[in-house]
């Protein structure tokens, strides 16, 4: 779209991107799998001789290594080649440490336990869109978007079903992820470029992006030169709900940071679905990238909603 010099359809200048896939998959999920399992050990639930096979996993597998150079503000280098999850596991998985805990040992202690947001607890929750979760849960016969009339609607093909989250569409695309190609360009084109990521989701872990961030460089310099544990709160203005069905939390949501033209937002009490799980996080990140707010602490109101108390810097 950058390319493009028709202004009127390709004029894009900024963007926003949620829990990206943007790197490996051993980056994004295996390598931070023990640290985050233990950030969030209430969670799980995990009982100790457990937790520790699991930490010699890490170490054992090289995982805490590469993450140690990985986090390193700012960083010394281009990372190594991370190490692959099927390291010496004889039927090939004895590495795979994020398929273990995602698949058998969360679900065995949570059976409603949910991959994209890893705070839900039983019951299943009533969706007729049957997803997100660890798996399809189907509260009437049908899903919602899959019955014929709706299909009809819509406008949808009748003979295909439908599924909110389906395999098979993007496998034609051996593109490599974006973190290692396009992305540090689109950046560098940007006039802003925002990655937020969820704290409670798994699927995508929020220090597999930030390892992502810290091996790319744009605008003249690699990752981020200041440690997560310096950035800045990020602040959600207090506001009248307007809609029970869409109740959204206020105040300190997260941490931001901004480098060169790309703004990293953790965001709290989400998971893999930021405007699903925290949509007055998002609609403030849409702010700020909108050019409406200078930055994600300002204490403010929303720009739609004046007046609020509480707000006041």
């Amino acid at each position: 779209m950058h390319n493009e010099t028709n202004t009127e359809y390709y004029d894009i200048q900024s963007i926003m991107i949620y829990d990206p896939s943007t790197s490996y998959n051993v980056v994004q999920d295996q390598i931070p799998t023990v640290p985050f399992v233990e950030y969030w050990a209430p969670l799980f639930s995990l009982n100790d001789t457990y937790m520790d096979h699991l930490r010699h996993l890490h170490q054992e597998c090289g995982y805490a290594d590469f993450m140690e150079t990985a986090m390193q503000f700012p960083p010394k280098g281009p990372l190594p080649t991370p190490p692959h999850p099927n390291i010496g596991g004889g039927s090939g998985a004895r590495c795979d440490i994020w398929g273990d805990v995602a698949y058998y040992a969360a679900p065995a202690v949570n059976p409603c336990w949910d991959v994209y947001q890893v705070a839900t607890t039983c019951p299943n929750l009533w969706d007729v869109l049957g997803f997100p979760g660890s798996f399809f849960y189907e509260p009437a016969p049908w899903y919602y978007f899959n019955r014929t009339d709706v299909k009809k609607a819509i406008n949808a093909p009748v003979d295909t079903n439908w599924g909110e989250c389906a395999n098979g569409v993007l496998d034609k695309d051996t593109s490599p992820p974006s973190g290692l190609s396009v992305l540090p360009r689109v950046i560098e084109k940007n006039k802003r470029t925002v990655i937020g990521h969820g704290m409670l989701d798994m699927i995508l872990i929020v220090n597999g992006t930030i390892m992502m961030i810290q091996n790319m460089t744009w605008n003249g310099a690699q990752g981020f030169s200041t440690p997560p544990s310096q950035w800045n709160d990020f602040y959600v203005p207090y506001h009248t709900e307007l809609n029970q069905g869409s109740t959204a939390g206020a105040g300190v949501f997260g941490q931001w940071w901004t480098e060169r033209g790309l703004t990293f937002s953790t965001v709290d009490l989400s998971g893999h679905m930021v405007p699903q799980y925290a949509p007055s996080a998002a609609y403030r990140q849409l702010e700020f990238l909108l050019g409406r707010i200078d930055n994600l602490g300002e204490v403010s109101d929303f720009t739609t909603q004046k007046g609020y108390p509480g707000n006041d810097a």
